[in-house]
């Protein structure tokens, strides 16, 4: 079976890309290794600007994985400074000293706040209050009132659908009656 060239061209263009996409996964993957940077799917992705997908495809995926390792191995053999215990205490202890303060910071404002809230909620009046209390609470009856007023309705409209059901069902009886009557043939004497 032959195909239109069209189709072979479109073929051929999508061969083209993808291999184009995938040489510049692998291209991508050296440099980071090269540069030190760390290797991710999701930056490899990034940096070949294709998708995640591809990066984790068939053949790409361990490769990226290969250098990963290989750049895994590169870092554990590496020597890497030894930080004095000296300096880890005194990061330890500024860290501390910040955490205290910013706690400190916050029970102040928390404070502010609650203050704040109280002043104002000392601003509203009573008899203001007390309006909006009685508002709601004819509101309240109004929604129920007419609650009731709507299941009545309901049950009504309900009771009237079932009548009207069977009206219906009787109706369709007499018409297959009156139909069978009339196509039966005239008797011959």
């Amino acid at each position: 079976m032959t195909t239109a060239p069209k189709v072979d061209q479109m073929i051929d263009a999508r061969r083209h890309d993808s291999t184009t996409k995938r040489s510049r996964v692998l291209a991508t993957v050296e440099k980071m290794l090269r540069e030190g940077r760390p290797i991710t799917f999701a930056s490899v992705a990034r940096e070949a600007k294709v998708s995640t997908w591809l990066v984790y495809a068939p053949g790409l995926r361990e490769a990226v994985e290969e250098h990963r390792a290989r750049q895994s191995d590169r870092a554990t053999t590496e020597r890497r400074p030894q930080r004095e215990a000296s300096g880890d205490a005194t990061d330890l202890a500024l860290a501390r000293a910040e955490i205290t303060r910013l706690r400190a910071e916050r029970n102040e404002q928390q404070r502010r706040e609650r203050l704040a809230l109280g002043s104002k909620l000392d601003d509203i009046a009573k008899a203001d209050l007390l309006a909006r209390l009685d508002e709601l609470t004819r509101h309240n009856s109004e929604v129920l009132a007419d609650a009731a007023r709507q299941g009545s309705e309901n049950h009504v409209l309900q009771a009237r659908v079932v009548e009207l059901e069977d009206d219906l069902a009787a109706a369709r009886t007499s018409l297959r009656r009156m139909i069978r009557t009339g196509n039966l043939p005239a008797e011959r004497s």
